[in-house]
């Protein structure tokens, strides 16, 4: 059985990560849920998994003991944290865990491009494993586990997002609303306005 902690839990990753646990209850445990401004999701997700321990930006009410993330991932029943926050929320988290000696998995690429070095060394440093979760890193990654012969080149694939059929002179007076229609995933709004302008191939 393994114990985890959910950093983003209302977010899609974090739902999707829900699901698996949902769908596999002898292999995971929830003890830990951490979310952002969707109180009503994570108080519907408290009630379904039962973790001892939850934070949510901005207070919230719940039944679970309130504990910070930082100190969440560091208690030792917790085997492996899922980092599923946006942005530099996820950066004390991960360097936290990996202190601790947890299993990380990396689904916040702002947090490599921020501190890459300072988190691949932390992870070896302590010896915890860091795991590449978003689907082209996760690949890469895949791919290169336990081959001889460094990469010369690595390709990064890109759905193209909601503009991708669009001529590049039209782009410039795209409305938000227009940057948020993804064709393909259904995301919260910053990764997906990030996945229209391609910013997140720059993060990759």
């Amino acid at each position: 059985m393994k114990r985890i902690v959910v950093l983003g839990s209302t977010g899609s990753i974090g739902v999707q990560t829900l699901d698996v646990v949902r769908a596999l209850p002898e292999s995971f445990a929830i003890v830990g849920l951490a979310a952002g401004w969707n109180h009503g999701l994570l108080a519907s997700q408290l009630a379904e998994f039962s973790p001892r321990m939850a934070w949510a930006d901005g207070g919230g009410s719940f039944d679970a003991e309130r504990v910070g993330m930082e100190d969440m991932v560091t208690e030792p029943d917790v085997d492996l944290v899922m980092v599923a926050t946006t942005g530099r929320a996820g950066l004390g988290p991960t360097l936290a865990a990996l202190r601790a000696g947890k299993q990380v998995a990396l689904a916040n690429k702002e947090v490599i491009v921020m501190a890459g070095e300072l988190v691949t060394e932390t992870a070896r440093e302590h010896g915890a494993a860091l795991l590449p979760v978003d689907s082209e890193p996760s690949a890469i990654w895949q791919c290169l586990r336990g081959e001889e012969q460094p990469a010369r080149k690595l390709t990064l694939t890109a759905s193209g997002g909601p503009f991708r059929t669009r001529p590049l002179g039209e782009i410039a007076g795209a409305t938000p609303a227009e940057a948020l229609a993804h064709p393909t995933w259904a995301m919260g709004r910053k990764i997906s306005v990030d996945s229209a302008t391609l910013m997140n191939k720059g993060f990759e």
